[in-house]
């Protein structure tokens, strides 16, 4: 029970920093907004895009949904380092729960914040000419909290072994870019040359995205059951990845 207690503990205080800060919740819609309306229009425009019905808007819409799971999930991270330079990982590590408690528990809140920006998305479906229904508003949020788990976990495994947030931007700048572009996100993954085809194939956005893709516009390059395979995995090796780099820098953090 101490477990659950500290894993909901950590949660709430995740979920309150971030509903603190509205001004990060409004840009965190704006921006894939602006994705949508102003990327998608202005090359859609230029381009014949008929393979999903709605255009390039609504082929995108998907993966604008995972750019901002994976933007929101991977910079919350930086949590880690402003609770160790005001001493407060420090109080969270000397209490009676084990790491991977201590990883769901910020994990579980930054899961819940894309969660919470994903929805509102959805909502906004309307505006690139799909109709959500309540299974495919549901698989979609379900699948969204498997793919922030995974990159939430990934933040924070770096953010563990990572003193300074200039030093976690600089490594984000460097990690986040390439895992949305090569994500297929933007562009049809079939076709592509063979060095490249290997890259996307390797990043498990792909696989969010592909799934995201399926449930919403029932247009996908795999079969769900193996993106949701994919997607899952990574999460929960991510978890305990960054679980077991909280134990190795477990003395230097005390």
């Amino acid at each position: 029970m101490g477990e659950i207690e500290g894993i909901y503990t950590i949660w709430l205080r995740e979920m309150k920093r971030f509903l603190r800060y509205r001004s990060r919740i409004v840009t965190s819609i704006v921006t894939p907004l602006l994705w949508l309306i102003i990327f998608g229009t202005g090359l859609g425009a230029s381009i014949r895009f008929a393979t999903v019905p709605g255009g390039y808007r609504a082929f995108i819409y998907p993966g604008i949904i995972g750019q901002t799971i994976l933007f929101t999930s991977i910079f919350s991270g930086v949590s880690v380092i402003i609770d160790r330079q005001y001493g407060f990982l420090k109080e969270i590590l000397v209490a009676p729960i084990s790491r991977t408690s201590i990883v769901l528990g910020k994990a579980f809140g930054i899961s819940t914040a894309s969660m919470i920006q994903t929805t509102i998305l959805l909502l906004l479906s309307f505006l690139v000419g799909i109709i959500m229904t309540p299974a495919c508003f549901l698989v979609t949020l379900i699948l969204s909290l498997i793919i922030s788990m995974g990159f939430g976990g990934l933040g924070l495994m770096i953010a563990a072994f990572t003193d300074s947030m200039e030093g976690f931007n600089l490594i984000m700048s460097f990690i986040v870019l390439p895992i949305f572009l090569l994500s297929g996100a933007l562009f049809p993954i079939t076709g592509l040359p063979a060095w490249l085809k290997s890259a996307v194939y390797l990043n498990p956005l792909t696989y969010g995205v592909d799934a995201m893709r399926y449930t919403i516009l029932r247009d996908s390059v795999f079969p769900l059951e193996v993106n949701v395979l994919v997607i899952s995995a990574f999460a929960v090796m991510m978890v305990f990845l960054a679980a077991f780099m909280f134990n190795v820098k477990e003395q230097s953090l005390m």
